[in-house]
């Protein structure tokens, strides 16, 4: 199938005008909070100790002055935008002297790692579940999953993952707590039991954000799987005597997967920001976490690299499944008539 170079190349056009916008829209939210990251820095440094009230007037001139702070507000913005198209995204307030691409190399892969695997999953198992539940011709046991899966998808994966900490890490003691890693651990990835201590502190949350988004991918294949059973092609496919597994898989639920593929290109864009909650409370090391502290802090150039991440992840995700649907159905042609 072949795309035409015109409409790549308006769809690149589309997606440098996205990118544009919301990085306007990230760089003016933060600016509407009262606070002052520079004057709740100085006060925290004086509360410990780490400065003194007299040398707080010139340590704040020179904060001001690094960050560009002091300059008028359209200046600020031009040269936000300017370090962004360079993907300059500086330096940390709260953890100066680290960059803020550093702080995102460190803290995205834990997310990744987690979101990643248990949104991959939750889209097969879930997609799968719901065709089989959708499909007349199977096993009627299958119904019995729907109530349960759309319990948990109903529930915010905060609350489940709240629940899963009191009664699988707290009551019966199978998982830790909280954290990445144990502490009596040395980081070493090169390290089988470092790996697997990694591995079993990022199975509780996983599940509560695999539970939770395995009921919604479901029900929304269940749904699509009804409409597409009625339909003409179904109905000739069984007139011609093929197999029950063949009409199931190559022509139902082939001609349902193109809206769960697009619903899955928005959710991995999406995993950052949707393992937010789920990773303050397990106090995961992961960039949702780094994400709520940074906010809490208003460290401004963490909030704009952090949240520019995404909007790059969503964008691109969305271009890349836009590129790829004449794959996925022939009948879909981006070529003029």
């Amino acid at each position: 199938m072949r795309i035409p170079p015109s409409y790549v190349l308006k769809r690149i056009g589309f997606l440098v005008a996205v990118l544009f916008t919301a990085a306007t829209i990230n760089f003016l939210i933060p600016k509407l909070a009262p606070r002052d990251p520079v004057q709740e820095l100085i006060n925290q440094r004086i509360a410990s100790g780490g400065l003194t009230s007299e040398g707080a007037a010139e340590f704040r001139d020179s904060l001001r002055t690094l960050y560009g702070l002091d300059k008028p507000l359209w200046q600020q913005y031009l040269t936000y935008i300017w370090n962004t198209m360079r993907f300059d995204l500086g330096y940390s307030i709260v953890d100066y002297p680290q960059r803020v691409s550093t702080i995102i190399g460190q803290t995205v892969f834990w997310t990744l790692g987690f979101v990643f695997t248990s949104t991959i999953l939750a889209f097969l198992l879930g997609t799968v579940v719901g065709a089989l539940v959708g499909w007349s011709k199977t096993s009627k046991w299958f119904s019995w999953l729907m109530p349960p899966l759309a319990m948990f998808s109903a529930i915010p994966g905060f609350i489940l993952a709240l629940v899963l900490i009191y009664y699988l890490a707290f009551k019966a003691q199978l998982f830790p707590l909280r954290g990445g890693y144990s502490a009596t651990i040395d980081k070493d990835w090169s390290n089988p039991q470092f790996l697997l201590d990694v591995l079993h502190h990022a199975l509780l949350p996983g599940l509560s954000m695999l539970l939770v988004s395995l009921g919604g991918w479901a029900l929304g294949m269940r749904s699509m799987m009804v409409t597409v059973e009625g339909q003409d092609y179904i109905t000739f496919a069984e007139a011609k005597g093929l197999r029950g597994s063949r009409i199931f898989f190559r022509y139902a639920l082939r001609n349902t997967l193109l809206p769960q593929v697009t619903s899955l290109a928005m959710q991995l864009g999406l995993i950052v920001s949707g393992a937010t909650l789920v990773e303050s409370i397990f106090s995961y090391p992961g960039i949702g976490n780094r994400l709520g502290g940074a906010i809490r802090a208003l460290d401004y150039p963490l909030i704009y690299g952090i949240v520019f991440f995404l909007i790059v992840g969503i964008a691109l995700a969305t271009l890349i499944v836009d590129l790829i649907y004449p794959f996925l159905d022939p009948r879909i042609s981006y070529s003029g008539g």
